[in-house]
C-alpha cells in the first residue's frame, strides 16, 4: 500500500489487539497521502504541525538516503494508529513520533514499539546519536525514553510577541540593513556563512545546495522575506523568515558570521524580520531558541517576547 518495503510488516501485540508495523525506505505518493492523514489529524489536535521541516521534506520527497518511515497498523482501523520516522543529517539521526489522537490513551503500549523499530532501522544503518523533538513532553515521554535507551538532551523556548513593533525598536535600524535573498547570487556565500555559524549544530549545520534548494521549493518560501545582511560586500548575516497561517510570522533561521560577532547583528537581524514580517501581516512574530542559550533569551527578551512553550529533544547514541 506504501510503496516498497525493506522487511516484511512485523506483528507485535499490544493490550488493546495486534500492532503492524510497515517499515518503508521508499514512499509513494499513495503512502504518503495515508501518512499525511495521520499528521493532518495529530496538527488539528495540536495546534501544530507534527514534523520538523527536515523530517517533512525527506517524507515529502519519497525518502532519501537514511529514511525510514514505520507505519503503525491495528487490523481493525482502516487508517494508521501511529508514524515514527527517521532521517540521517549531519553526523546524526533524527526521530520523530506521532500516535493518532484517538489513539493517545494507549502511548504507553504504541510508542515503545514504534520507537524500538525506529532505533533499530538506526543500528541497522551503523548506529549513531539520536535526537527526538517532543513537543512540551508530559511525564509518559521521559518513560518512553528511559525504556528505549534515551535520555533528556536540548530544551527550546518558542517565544512570541505581537507585531507590529513599537516606533522605539523600529526605529534601532537604519534603512537599507537588510535586503532580499538571489539564490543565484548569494547561495554559495550564504551556505558558507549558514554552516560556518552552525558548526556544531545537528539539524541546520553541514548544509549543501540540495538542502537549500529543497527550502526555496517550499510553498511558504519568499525570497524577499530572506534578509541578508552586508558590510563591505559580504554578507554579515541573515534573518530568514517565514508566514504561518493565523498571521503568525516566525524568525526561521538567524545567524551572524563569527568573524563579525560583537558587532550586535542578533538584535538588529531580529528588528528587520520582524519588521518585515509585520509589514507583511503577521499580528504576532515567533522563534525558537535553547532555553540554555541565557545571552539570546535575554536579547529576545528585551526585544518583548515571552515563552510561549518548550520543547524538549532525548537523546542518545545507538549502537
Amino acid at each position: 500500500m506504501c510503496g516498497d518495503t525493506t522487511q516484511h510488516p512485523t506483528r507485535r501485540r499490544y493490550p488493546d489487539g495486534v500492532l503492524r508495523l510497515e517499515i518503508l525506505r521508499n514512499i509513494d505518493a499513495d503512502g504518503f497521502e495515508v501518512v499525511n492523514g495521520l499528521l493532518e489529524a495529530a496538527e488539528r489536535a495540536d495546534g501544530q504541525r507534527a514534523l520538523s521541516d527536515h523530517l517533512w521534506l525527506d517524507l515529502r520527497q519519497g525518502g532519501r538516503r537514511g529514511f525510514a518511515a514505520i507505519i503503525g497498523w491495528e487490523d481493525d482501523h482502516d487508517h494508521p494508529v501511529a508514524y515514527a520516522q527517521v532521517s540521517r543529517g549531519n553526523d546524526s539521526w533524527s526521530l520523530d513520533l506521532v500516535v493518532h489522537p484517538h489513539h493517545r490513551y494507549d502511548m504507553a503500549a504504541i510508542g515503545p514499539e514504534m520507537l524500538d523499530a525506529a532505533l533499530d532501522v538506526v543500528r541497522s544503518e551503523g548506529g549513531g546519536h539520536v535526537h527526538w523533538w517532543v513537543f512540551e513532553p508530559s511525564a509518559i515521554y521521559f518513560e518512553l525514553a528511559e525504556k528505549t535507551g534515551l535520555h533528556p538532551g536540548r530544551e527550546l523556548f518558542q517565544m512570541r510577541r505581537p507585531l507590529p513593533l513599537d516606533t522605539d525598536l523600529s526605529n534601532r535600524i537604519e534603512p537599507g540593513f537588510t535586503r532580499g535573498f538571489s539564490f543565484s547570487d548569494d547561495a554559495a556565500a550564504w551556505l558558507d556563512v549558514n554552516n560556518r555559524a552552525f558548526a556544531s549544530h545537528a539539524e541546520q549545520g553541514d548544509w549543501d545546495i540540495d538542502t537549500l534548494t529543497a527550502r526555496t521549493r517550499e510553498p511558504w518560501f519568499d525570497a524577499d522575506g530572506f534578509r541578508i545582511a552586508e558590510i563591505d560586500g559580504a554578507i554579515a548575516g541573515f534573518c530568514w523568515t517565514k508566514m504561518h497561517p493565523g498571521s503568525v510570522g516566525e524568525i526561521y533561521v538567524i545567524a551572524a558570521d563569527p568573524a563579525f560577532a560583537g558587532r550586535g547583528l542578533g538584535s538588529k537581524l531580529t528588528i528587520a524580520g520582524l519588521v518585515w514580517l509585520a509589514d507583511h501581516g503577521a499580528k504576532t512574530g515567533m522563534l525558537y531558541v535553547d532555553t540554555g542559550n541565557h545571552p539570546a533569551v535575554t536579547m529576545y527578551r528585551k526585544l518583548g517576547f515571552v515563552s510561549a512553550h518548550r520543547e524538549r529533544a532525548f537523546v542518545g547514541d545507538i549502537h
